[in-house]
């Protein structure tokens, strides 16, 4: 399982990579896995406002739809569009395809590490 070392992450398995203020999201390695194909992505839009533990989204599967819950609070600032045509990013390259940018960002204080988050992963 890939967990890079410079991202933080959520219990509910998605990642953030702050860029100059921004918050850029998407889903790890291991909730890809455990979703299997991903054949849908249902985005948010932008200039909607993101609550840290909400979802802003859903993500569906062969096996599942699955919620995708925002690691931040803040404004969305971009959406990838481009996972609407092609949602099997998300699988091949989940560290790569992001899904939603967060501008004014707060409520960072739940993330965790890559060492944390990787025990987590293992304990479930």
């Amino acid at each position: 399982m890939n967990i890079p070392a410079e991202l933080k992450y959520t219990k509910s398995h998605e990642w953030v990579r702050m860029e100059d203020g921004v918050a850029v999201i998407g889903i790890t390695d291991y909730a890809q896995d455990a979703l299997g194909d991903v054949v849908f992505v249902n985005l948010p839009q932008q200039g909607d406002d993101a609550a840290a533990g909400e979802a802003f989204g859903d993500v569906e599967s062969v096996k599942a739809v699955s919620d995708l819950v925002s690691p931040v609070s803040g404004t969305v600032c971009a959406v990838n569009e481009e996972l609407v045509d092609a949602p099997e990013l998300l699988n091949s390259d989940p560290y790569g395809a992001w899904i939603i940018k967060v501008e004014n960002v707060a409520d960072t204080e739940e993330l965790l590490d890559a060492e944390a988050y990787a025990a987590h992963c293992e304990a479930e």
